[in-house]
């Protein structure tokens, strides 16, 4: 096992993204997943290879880990990005439970190349009928039942 220093981690995610800009295959971003100094997952952003919308560097790398480890939690791991987490990646670290993010570029970078979040920030702050899309909770008779069914199960892989 070599344990590098987070830069190292850090330049690699770099690395990542400038060779997804070189091949066209997705945008500027990359990231890199390390568990005891070990890289497990590195990949790119390929949004616009898959047709994906979710395919940032971060949620591949996420995905990537998860299968290679075979586990959902990755609290002993590390994730090192290129740049500052989008707030959908960002939720992905939290429910991955990545207990460390190092970035480097940040999201006032991103936005100067046309890649701003901060609508998303900004709808979220809004009541659901004043956002940009249409929001309607429909209350059905059986909204709570898979709930109910989950609180009872014994069996159950909490998450």
């Amino acid at each position: 096992m070599t344990t590098h220093t987070p830069e190292y981690y850090l330049q690699r995610s770099i690395e990542i993204a400038e060779t997804n800009c070189k091949t066209n295959n997705g945008g500027p971003f990359g990231a890199v997943i390390v568990r005891n100094g070990e890289i497990v997952a590195e990949c790119g952003n390929s949004v616009t290879t898959t047709n994906d919308p979710t395919a940032h560097a971060e949620v591949n790398a996420i995905r990537q880990a998860c299968k290679k480890l075979n586990t959902f939690d990755l609290s002993d791991c590390e994730i090192y990005a290129s740049c500052e987490p989008c707030p959908m990646c960002l939720s992905a670290i939290y429910w991955a439970r990545i207990p460390k993010l190092y970035y480097a570029a940040n999201k006032h970078d991103a936005k100067d190349a046309g890649f701003d979040d901060s609508f998303i920030y900004d709808e979220l702050d809004k009541n659901e009928n004043e956002r940009s899309i249409y929001i309607k909770r429909i209350n059905l008779s059986t909204s709570e039942q898979p709930f109910e069914i989950w609180k009872g199960m014994s069996n159950k892989v909490e998450y």
